[in-house]
């Protein structure tokens, strides 16, 4: 069904607001604490040691490379780090 293009955004959405809907009936449930980012938040481009911001990052580059402080780290780890303290900062 996801590939009729008519219906596919509409059944594809509707899988991501059910899985939001279950974690927040589950994290009320257990008395936990669900943190949701921003859809635009930039924790790709964000660098996890310095805070400097790229303007553009390709989907094909997969080591974060920060002009400012020269560290190199992986970009899924980089985006993990910043989602991390955005939970720990209370943002």
């Amino acid at each position: 069904m996801s590939k009729n293009r008519k219906l596919a955004s509409a059944i594809l959405d509707g899988g991501f607001y059910e899985f939001r809907r279950q974690l927040e009936y589950k994290t009320d449930w257990y008395g936990s604490k669900l943190t949701v980012a921003d859809r635009f938040y930039p924790s790709s481009k964000t660098c996890s040691n310095c805070g400097n911001l790229k303007k553009e990052l390709n989907l094909s580059e997969r080591i974060y490379h920060c002009e400012a402080c020269k560290n190199q780290i992986d970009r899924d780890l980089n985006a993990s780090i910043n989602l991390r303290n955005l939970i720990l900062n209370g943002r």
